[in-house]
């Protein structure tokens, strides 16, 4: 069929082909395990009087003092709140952090390392997007990022997720060039998936969840913390169910000022407790732990 026509094939990102999931090789999770399970655990910081941010209430002005304070709960209290939940239950956490944070709260991500999660970069603030820089600011950002974290940290961050989500076409090439090996930015699959880049380096998209995710589940449709909690539950006993047939990743996206409320918290703690219930069955882990994971199988 002719290129120009209005029936040829839609236009498509070249980063990796269509692959069923049963038409796969099969493997599995460190100790023969089939299920990974992961918390996603984002810190955010936003700019006081300007930029994006996830909205309580509407805005008429700035400064938005209304939904910046609503924010800035889930690093003052949410978060430890969240963390002591996660000591209590022996759960890894992989750390989804803004560097502006190393300015803010250092003392926060501190306590996150030291409880030995991995910290994934994400962006130095989530009051600005990614996707509309031009690719030396953004090759920029990426470096930054990496240098802040393995400065602050020890540990330089194998990891990425897009403060949005947001990318451009050249996101996942520059990634690659910048030294990092997985981004979570793409939610197209229950298993890792190698992306293509132009450096031939390539790049694990590591499965990232938008629909078990405090933020369109709260935020944009309006579930309430109870019902929540019953989506972790449903997705982690369907998932364990498949993950007979093919080794699978859930990941859970975490958002201290959302799930860090006392009233969701509770919710919270009944998800995880239903989840740890079933350890022994599991690979509870990190993303970085996953990509470390694949490429011994298959680099």
């Amino acid at each position: 069929m002719n290129e120009t026509s209005p029936f040829a094939a839609l236009a498509d990102h070249g980063r990796f082909d269509y692959q069923g999931i049963h038409q796969r090789p099969d493997y599995h999770w460190p100790g023969g395990k089939r299920l990974a399970v992961y918390l996603g655990f984002n810190l955010e910081h936003f700019a006081f009087g300007e930029g994006m941010g996830a909205k309580l209430g509407a805005v008429f002005a700035e400064p938005d003092v209304l939904n910046y304070a609503w924010r800035e709960y889930g690093n003052r209290v949410g978060a430890w709140r969240c963390l002591e939940l996660f000591d209590a239950l022996e759960l890894p956490a992989g750390t989804i952090a803004n560097t502006a944070l190393y300015d803010h709260c250092p003392e926060l991500l501190a306590a996150c390392g030291a409880r030995g999660d991995e910290l994934i970069a994400h962006g130095h603030s989530n009051a600005t997007y990614q996707g509309t820089l031009e690719e030396e600011q953004e090759r920029a950002l990426l470096v930054h990022c990496r240098e802040r974290m393995a400065a602050a940290s020890g540990a330089t961050p194998s990891g990425w997720l897009s403060p949005w989500i947001g990318e451009s076409v050249h996101t996942p090439d520059l990634l690659a060039e910048t030294g990092y090996r997985y981004t979570l930015n793409w939610c197209h699959d229950d298993q890792p998936v190698r992306m293509r880049t132009r450096d031939g380096r390539g790049l694990w998209a590591i499965p990232y969840p938008q629909e078990v995710n405090d933020i369109p589940m709260i935020i944009a449709r309006k579930l309430d913390a109870r019902a929540f909690a019953d989506m972790i539950i449903d997705q982690f006993d369907e998932m364990l169910a498949q993950s007979q047939r093919q080794p699978l990743v859930m990941g859970i996206a975490l958002h201290p000022y959302l799930m860090g409320q006392p009233y969701r918290l509770r919710h919270l703690r009944r998800a995880l407790q239903h989840i740890a219930g079933h350890r022994e069955r599991l690979w509870l882990t990190t993303p970085g732990a996953i990509c470390d994971h694949m490429d011994s199988l298959f680099s």
